[in-house]
């Protein structure tokens, strides 16, 4: 063995599992010699479970280790990760994504670049991955779209110039360029067994014909030139040539009843009278595959072009570890050294068949991990300063994974994938593993940050009360499984999940019902999360005192600037800058004022939250040594306020929060935390309320492929769920047309029934959280009256969200001030003669 590639693949509408030649060698994929011919191979190798299969999209990512030679014969050992095609699981994509080296990215020839393609672009692309490009279903171009060679050959140019276009939108690495003259772009059929790179083609064909360049041939069968069949080996400008696809797929696609017998005599590929009797497909596919061989083209473009884990380990470490590069343990993993110090990431959890324990599967970044080894499990809770979210744990078993089944192994030394049994205990989404002793310098790895939001809530409960514990304990693993999962309980008691759509909470149910509970359990209706948000600047100072009557808290609250809570949330800002860092940022950004923009105190809820506490106290007014004393229970307070909203315990989002005054008792007793952050919390509310608050709901962004006949039923169902189309265009080199448009997440459900419904199944769509938006209508607006089993008018909505949010959590319906202005404040208020709308 050589080498080692780790890479990871993205299966969009061509799932990699239909490719089982190239993650599977033949010694995997099961024989049969009087059947192999008469059907296309449906393996689905990476389709392990059940409903995978039975819903023919895949759900989990599975990883595969295989060995796989390149055109000169040399092997090399692929750490290889399938991962599911539908945006609902793009968490899974996420995890993958972490421990990779690389992306080979594989896209539809016919359909083209597709919502999903340009997110996974831009994941791969943050997470400072080499990408790389397979076009699949390169068959469908002929035998379904019925185009010429030429117009076959501009349809393959636009998908790479368009990817390339996305990459240059979110990458600055002008190096970065998706070209088959490059070799980084590779072409497929997986139905056919077809896989060839332009330098693998040049070679088969260089090797039929003889005394040909075939590296110089390469460079001339991408481009404006032409192949000329009367004289081979000759380039010629003009339309009496054809191009690459038409020598690659039309000779052997296309006429096949006239052609096939010459272009096999010409090739040298002698079939048997029973293989000449087959049936097209079967037979196209046995010829391909007697022509083109093993998949060596995809092993070379990887080769070339993904880094290896000793290559790209810096840059891997440097992205993804918290603590230092420069410390011993940081250049241990940079240089993937197996005989450093122990540092293994784990991001995924694999259960086992009878789904009672779990397995991590992670890379090892430095050190050996050895079957029967004491390590330290650090959990996303881990600091330094806070050793709490750490365990001690035996290692168990090793297995290398070959997706259908494990090899067990005794040790796994850096740079490889392993699945570990024994560490999974402490473990809820992602960890560090390490050394228990002698290694107490190591920091832990970032948590996974998802691209998307999960805004889709159920309530679930068990039919028999008494089997709660079952679910209980169901729910805990079903949320190890599934990385970007949440699981919470409300005030009310009901047990709630929230996940990325419909298809997500129905495979989270599934597994949750057959898997890990066993149990009958009865879901609630899906509703969305919403969140808080302020239109104007709070209308008086606010201030609250606390319960010893000791300290006062003044604060108002106004809108955040366009576009600064999504900077936030991508980590563009971060409050972990030095003050003049961050004071530049806001400054040349924003046009925050330079004095406000250094005296930003915190983030909220977390250190990503949309919400911005800012001390704006004066030092003539305030003494900053004391309130500096309580600093950081008034940014707990802040952060409790902001993560449950006043109007129905919701995140607060989109809102800056400012100090103006503060009254702090001298003596340390009289300013405990205690004391200070319910003080601190219901101050933020009190702010909040005297800034015409306003609802939040998500939006989901829906693109839809249809054909033209049908484009008009798609604007009808889109306008009956508040929804509007941004684009509507056809697609190249297609009869089909791409639809885009926003919809509101909760008048989603139901979208892709009622949407095939309506095209009598013509139509494809996806849909993925885009953007919040403020729901029209007061939420605090008494006058509306919200009759039952009655669609409300627009300006209304807001208040039925409210109101049903409230009801479901097991709040009364309106919001009480009492609970959030002190007396004395209800006396300010009186005194300036404002009027409330909420009940006492």
């Amino acid at each position: 063995m050589n080498c080692m590639k780790m890479f990871l693949l993205l299966s969009l509408t061509c799932p990699l599992s239909d490719v089982p030649e190239l993650l599977c060698p033949a010694y995997l994929v099961p024989k049969c010699d009087t059947l192999i011919f008469v059907l296309p191979l449906q393996l689905c190798y990476t389709d392990i479970l059940f409903t995978e299969q039975e819903r023919g999209v895949g759900i989990k990512s599975t990883p595969v280790t295989i060995v796989l030679p390149d055109t000169k014969g040399k092997s090399f050992l692929f750490n290889i990760i399938d991962t599911p095609g539908h945006v609902n699981f793009s968490d899974e994509v996420t995890a993958g994504l972490r421990i990779s080296d690389g992306v080979v990215l594989f896209i539809d020839a016919a359909e083209g670049v597709m919502l999903n393609t340009e997110r996974l672009i831009k994941h791969a692309v943050q997470e400072r991955l080499a990408v790389t490009v397979c076009i699949n279903k390169i068959d469908r171009l002929i035998l379904e779209l019925k185009l010429p060679p030429t117009d076959a050959y501009y349809k393959l140019r636009h998908i790479v110039d368009e990817v390339n276009g996305l990459i240059s939108m979110y990458s600055t690495d002008e190096n970065l360029v998706l070209s088959p003259l490059l070799g980084n772009v590779c072409f497929s059929s997986s139905q056919y067994s077809i896989c060839f790179t332009l330098g693998s083609f040049a070679k088969i064909y260089a090797d039929t014909y003889g005394d040909i360049n075939y590296q110089e041939f390469a460079k001339r069968l991408w481009g404006d030139i032409y192949f000329n069949p009367k004289t081979p080996g000759t380039a010629a400008q003009g339309s009496d040539g054809v191009t690459i696809v038409g020598l690659v797929v039309l000779q052997v696609v296309g006429d096949v009843d006239t052609t096939l017998p010459r272009t096999l005599d010409e090739l040298g590929i002698h079939l048997t009278k029973e293989e000449l009797k087959l049936n097209i497909r079967p037979l196209l596919r046995l010829v391909c595959k007697k022509f083109f061989g093993e998949f060596t083209g995809f092993v070379d473009m990887c080769v070339q072009h993904i880094p290896s884990p000793k290559v790209g380990a810096k840059t891997k470490i440097e992205h993804t570890y918290t603590g230092g590069v420069d410390s011993d343990l940081g250049e241990a993993m940079s240089e993937c050294d197996p005989d450093g110090p122990l540092m293994c990431h784990t991001t995924k959890m694999y259960s086992t068949d009878d789904g009672v324990q779990f397995h991590a599967f992670g890379r090892v970044l430095s050190g050996t991990i050895h079957a029967g080894q004491p390590v330290k499990v650090l959990g996303e809770n881990y600091t330094l300063e806070d050793e709490e979210d750490s365990q001690i744990c035996t290692v168990g078993r090793l297995w290398i994974s070959v997706a259908r089944y494990h090899i067990e192994v005794n040790r796994v030394p850096a740079g490889n994938w392993v699945l570990i049994e024994g560490v999974d205990q402490p473990i809820v989404k992602t960890a560090t593993v390490t050394e228990p002793r002698g290694n107490e310098e190591a920091q832990i790895f970032r948590p996974l940050k998802f691209n998307t939001t999960s805004v889709i809530k159920i309530a679930v409960e068990p039919v028999n009360p008494s089997e709660l514990p079952k679910m209980l304990d169901g729910l805990r693993k079903v949320n190890k499984s599934y990385p970007s999962l949440t699981t919470k309980v409300e005030e009310s008691g009901e047990h709630v999940i929230l996940g990325t759509g419909e298809l997500y909470l129905d495979c989270v149910m599934h597994d949750l019902r057959k898997m890990y509970s066993e149990i009958d359990i009865k879901v609630a209706d899906p509703v969305v999360t919403f969140c808080e948000t302020v239109v104007e600047t709070s209308s008086l100072k606010c201030f609250a005192e606390t319960p010893n009557k000791k300290n006062k808290i003044t604060m108002i609250a106004e809108p955040l600037e366009k576009g600064l809570a999504e900077d936030i949330e991508n980590e563009v800002v971060q409050i972990t800058w030095n003050r003049k860092k961050l004071g530049e940022f806001f400054q040349t950004k924003y046009d925050w004022d330079l004095l406000a923009a250094r005296s930003i105190w915190a983030f909220g809820p977390d250190a990503t939250g949309p919400n911005i506490l800012v001390d704006d106290t004066l030092p003539s007014e305030v003494d900053k040594s004391l309130l500096g004393s309580v600093k950081d229970s008034i940014v707990q307070g802040f952060q409790w306020g902001t993560r449950e909203g006043p109007l129905c315990d919701e995140l607060i989002r989109n809102v800056k929060f400012k100090i103006l005054d503060a009254v702090i008792a001298q003596e340390p007793l009289h300013r405990g935390g205690g004391q200070i952050i319910p003080t601190a919390r219901r101050v933020v509310y009190s702010a909040f309320l005297m800034a015409t608050p306003r609802l939040m709901e998500p939006y989901y962004f829906v693109e839809v492929q249809a054909p033209a006949d049908c484009v008009s039923a798609v604007y009808t169902v889109l306008a009956r769920r508040r929804g509007h189309v941004t684009q509507d265009a056809p697609i190249p080199g297609s009869p089909l047309y791409t639809i885009k448009a926003f919809i509101p997440a909760i008048d989603s459900f139901g979208f892709e029934t009622d949407l095939r419904t309506h095209t009598q199944g013509q139509a494809f769509s996806l849909s993925v959280f885009h953007h919040w938006q403020i729901v029209p209508g007061d939420p605090l607006d008494k006058s509306i009256v919200i009759r039952p089993l009655e669609p409300q008018p627009a300006p209304h909505l807001a208040r039925e969200f409210m109101i049903k949010t409230r009801r479901r959590k097991g709040l009364s319906e309106d919001v009480s001030i009492s609970k959030f202005f002190d007396d004395p404040m209800l006396l300010e208020l009186a005194k300036q003669d404002v009027v409330l709308n909420y009940p006492m």
